[in-house]
């Protein structure tokens, strides 16, 4: 017959491997000391091989089997304290498991900090995150498959969804220094970009189908996602329209160069919380989108960006004569 340990056994051996002796253990758990040496050598029998080794010794040692058994039940007893932490969630209304999804344009530093802080906040309640491109994030919030979404692209406004503005984000069209377009020492205009590649995020939700946003070249390359572009315009395959939050760096670094283009629409693009009417966020999800727009509201806005970037060329060391 398999073994069949009880938890309050394994929880005796446990408190008995940690305080290091059977009295230490008895007054911890409160029990007599004789009633943990009768659980433990009942756990013993069940499973058919010592976990102490008691002779000779004055404090009861971890025998090879008790040392894996305890990593188990240590295992075990966190599961327990898990269930137990969630069934009182549970009754205080605490959802089991928020489904969120997100923009590409969410700044990924405000997403990293806001579910940091849940983890921290919700440990007992599991999450389901899908980051999505243009109406995507939508798609997900109106089936149900998100229970709320964190992004823009509300083309139609629909009854059954609940959205509110939180933050903001904007695009900027950027290229790969050693691309042509970058290397034209003056504002660009449509002329200069019509036959040079530029590459394209499709929409897969297809709630955008049939229009084009800032697409200005008659060369395009038609990718399925936004890191998929960036790395491609890096590699200076095309130019295109990035995240200011996910070019931050590469601008920085010099891996990237913005291009001076008045042709291409430039304006901040709204970040909407999104949640079906029918269906309201519980505690941990209320917090979530509190959360985002307390850090949205700190994120830098388009002037402050270029702002930014003027002072780093500005500061840039002069290039060495050869």
């Amino acid at each position: 017959m398999l073994p069949n340990p009880t938890l309050d056994q394994l929880q005796v051996f446990l408190t008995v491997a940690e305080t290091g002796s059977f009295s230490a253990a008895s007054r911890a758990l409160n029990r007599a000391q004789s009633v943990v040496s009768y659980t433990i050598a009942n756990l013993e029998a069940q499973l058919e091989m010592p976990l102490f080794e008691r002779s000779g010794a004055r404090q009861p040692k971890l025998t090879e089997a008790g040392k894996a058994m305890l990593e188990d039940a240590r295992r075990i007893l966190g599961d327990l304290q898990v269930m137990r932490a969630r069934v009182k969630s549970l009754r205080e209304g605490l959802e089991a498991e928020v489904s969120v999804a997100i923009s590409v344009m969410v700044p990924s530093r405000a997403v990293v900090d806001v579910l940091h802080e849940f983890r921290e906040r919700f440990p007992s309640v599991a999450l389901n995150l899908n980051v999505g491109e243009l109406g995507v994030v939508m798609d997900l919030v109106l089936s149900g498959k998100a229970t709320i979404g964190i992004g823009g692209a509300v083309l139609k406004q629909d009854d059954s969804v609940v959205t509110e503005r939180i933050g903001h984000s904007f695009m900027l069209p950027v290229a790969a220094p050693n691309h042509p377009l970058a290397q034209i020492d003056r504002p660009l205009t449509l002329g200069d970009v019509r036959e040079e590649v530029q590459l394209v995020v499709t929409d897969a939700s297809g709630r955008t189908k049939g229009r084009d946003f800032n697409v200005l070249s008659y060369k395009t390359w038609r990718v399925s996602d936004i890191a998929m572009k960036h790395q491609l315009i890096k590699a200076g395959l095309g130019w295109g329209g990035l995240p200011a939050s996910v070019i931050h760096d590469d601008l920085r670094s010099g891996a990237l160069v913005h291009l001076d283009l008045d042709a291409y629409e430039q304006g901040e693009y709204a970040i909407y919380s999104m949640r079906q009417l029918a269906n309201p966020p519980g505690p941990a999800a209320s917090w979530m989108i509190d959360a985002f727009r307390t850090r949205l509201s700190h994120c830098p806005n388009q002037a402050d960006f270029h702002a930014e970037m003027a002072e780093l060329r500005d500061t840039a060391p002069p290039l060495a004569a050869e």
